[in-house]
This record gives structure tokens, sequence and C-alpha cells, in this order.
């Protein structure tokens, strides 16, 4: 939640009173430290390559991006994957509905490249090496092939369905026009032969849609030019959407698990009114969220403790050393002959003050205050009664 509204919740559910200020400094510090915990641990995993856990049968992995705004009026691309286990197909208003459970999430602020590395801890924790099959849903962005091809190369490539019927939908506004009826009519029928059908089918439905539209009196270049970019997109991926097929076999056809992850890990916090964002701030709360949407905050906050504590006794250890290499540069003997390091006297201060007298630094130089001879101190107490005695005796005979 945001960090205003933090102090309030503490105060009404457990009594405790912080200010937001506090909440943020602690919030931000177990982000880190969670952050740094998963990037030492897929450092160790590419180093060590150590046998991940048993996978499920069925596993979707799914890739997305999703905008935030960062300062300075700026704006980043958070990367997320989001695994789940699939379930066998249940029947829903008469068609068969593949549902994907069991899901968790790893963002970060980063590039593609960057994010397939990191993401090694999550894909490793949840097997997905060792799945006995994996479906890789994304909406068709080369990087989220890229990032497919590290972590399961023969995973299932399949095209979002929604994604590749947008590009349906745009072939048919540019063709009839945005909003007619034959616009909708066309879309529909083609929809559905995408769902049910072959690709080559629906395919060749969008080249005699494109050859009409050219053939028409005034050419509309631009109209052609769009059906002609949505026809060489999915020309591309005609593999990817074989869905009759994938849907026979019990796989996913849709990314929605990521979609939903966006908003549901990154939009929700990061993207709320009036917030912008420092990039160095942006990991530690994603971190945080992902281990809260994904359930796993019991599991994660010993590690982030752990790693905080590991951390505090880094810094100790490094303000001890400093001060042993301040002590031994202290303690070092200067060379025979060598004159002491002086110090150049300042004019100013020479003249607006008065010279201090330094204090004698050895007993033979300090000012003596031993009594003199005669004085009274060094007279014995007992003669200076006896004395005083003679003196009264003699008077009282005079």
């Amino acid at each position: 939640m945001p960090f205003a509204d933090v102090p309030t919740e503490l105060d009404a559910l457990l009594g405790v009173d912080i200010s937001e200020p506090t909440a943020r400094r602690h919030g931000q510090a177990a982000g880190a430290a969670y952050v740094a915990f998963q990037t030492s641990e897929a450092d160790a995993i590419q180093e060590k390559m150590p046998s991940p856990p048993p996978g499920p049968d069925l596993q979707q992995v799914s890739v997305d991006g999703a905008m935030i705004p960062l300062v300075h009026k700026e704006w980043g691309e958070v990367r997320t994957v989001a695994i789940g286990r699939v379930e066998k197909p249940v029947m829903e208003k008469g068609e068969p509905v593949v549902h994907t459970r069991d899901v968790s999430y790893f963002s970060r602020l980063c590039d593609a490249e960057t994010f397939s590395g990191l993401a090694l801890v999550e894909t490793h924790r949840r097997g997905t090496e060792t799945a006995k099959k994996v479906c890789g849903v994304v909406d068709g962005a080369e990087w989220e092939q890229s990032f497919l091809d590290m972590h399961r190369p023969d995973a299932v490539r399949i095209l979002d369905f929604s994604h590749a019927a947008g590009y349906l939908a745009s072939a048919a506004q540019a063709a009839y026009g945005e909003g007619t009826p034959d616009a909708l009519s066309w879309y529909e029928a083609e929809r559905h032969r995408l769902r049910h059908e072959t690709p080559e089918v629906v395919l060749d439905a969008v080249r005699c849609l494109r050859d009409d539209t050219a053939g028409q009196g005034n050419g509309r270049p631009a109209a052609v030019a769009t059906i002609t970019g949505s026809l060489a997109y999915l020309e591309k991926r005609s593999e990817q959407m074989r869905y009759a097929q994938f849907a026979e076999a019990g796989y996913p056809i849709g990314s929605g698990m990521v979609e939903s992850g966006n908003k549901l890990v990154v939009e929700a916090r990061l993207k709320g009114a009036g917030m912008h964002w420092a990039r160095a701030n942006v990991n530690p709360m994603l971190g945080l969220r992902n281990i809260a949407c994904s359930g796993r905050w019991d599991e994660a906050w010993p590690q982030i403790c752990r790693q905080m504590r590991e951390r505090r006794q880094e810094q100790t250890r490094e303000r001890r050393h400093k001060r042993q290499e301040v002590r031994a540069a202290a303690a070092v003997p200067l060379p025979l002959g060598a004159a002491a390091p002086t110090v150049a006297a300042q004019p100013e201060a020479v003249a607006l003050h008065e010279p201090v007298q330094q204090k004698p630094t050895t007993l033979s130089d300090a000012p003596s205050h031993r009594p003199a001879a005669d004085h009274p101190w060094r007279r014995p107490f007992l003669r200076r009664r006896q004395t005083r005695s003679v003196d009264n005796h003699i008077q009282q005979e005079t």
C-alpha cells in the first residue's frame, strides 16, 4: 500500500505509532534486501547449475511489460514473468476452458537481457526446466521469444489469442471503417474461424480483404498498408496460432495471467495518481509486491531478515577494518632523521588572537611551586607550639 497509508493501518491493527518516513525507510530497505538476495541466488544458479526441483506436468510461462512513470517526466518498462500450473480443461458454456493455478510473479525494471538472467531465480524455483511440458503464451514481442529460448527452448510457443484477434480487428476497420456493421461482421466471422479452424483459412481471408481493398477505385493506400502489416505479422506467427489443436491438447491460449499480473503487481502500486518513481526505488518495491501478490510472504520474510542481518554485520566489519587501518597508520614510527610534520601558521589567526602559552610537556619544564626554606609550611608543627609556649612564659615573668 502507499507509504502514507501505513501509519494509520499499523495504528489500527497493532497499536504501533510510526511516521510515514519511517515506513518508507524500512519498506525500501526490506525490498532492497530481497532484491539483493534474489540477485545473488540467480548468480549462484548460473555458476553452480544446481538441480532444479521437479516441475508440474503442464506449466504456463507468460512474459509481458508495463510502463510506469519515473521522475523527470520519464517512463520505464517493468518486465514481468508469470508462472503457473495448468489444470485439466473444464467445460464452460459448451467449450473446454483451461485454468492456470498457483501463479507467481517476478518483476524488474531493466532491459530484456538482464531480466532474462535475473528471472532464473523464479523459473528455477518453479521447476520450469523439469516440467514435462511448458506452454509459452506471449504477445509476440521478440524479447519474449528470447526469454523462452533461454529458460525453456522446447516450450510450445502460443501467440495470445486476443492479441492475434486484435490484428484481425485492425484489418477489418481499415477495410470497412471503424465501428461499421460490415467491419464487425467480418471480424466476428474470422475470429471464430481463427479459434476453431486452421490459421491458413484466416490468412487467406485477410489476403482477399487486402486485394479487394486495393482494387477499389481510389486505391486507399493507407488502408491497404494497414491490412498488409496485419497480414505480415500473422503470417510470421502462423505456427503459434493453431488454437484448435492447442485447445484439444489442453493448452492455454491466452496470456491474461501476466496481463493481470501487470495490473495487480505493478500498476496497482506504482502507477497511482501523482506517483513518479526514482529508478533506485522501483525494484525494491517490485520485490515486495512479487512476494505479497504471489502469497509467499511467510517464505520470503525470513530470507529478507537474514539478508538485512548479514548486511549489517558486513557494515560493522567494514567500519572496524577502517578504524584498524587508521590506528595502524597513526602508530607507524617516523624514520630516523625525519622531521615531524608541521602545520603552517595562518597569519590571520596570529593577527586576531593573542599567542597562547603552551603547557609544559615535561616535569623539568614546568615552573616550580615548592615553598621557600623559611616558609611557615616548612616549620615543624610541634616546634611552633613549643616556641609559642616559651614566649608566653617569658612574657608572664616580665
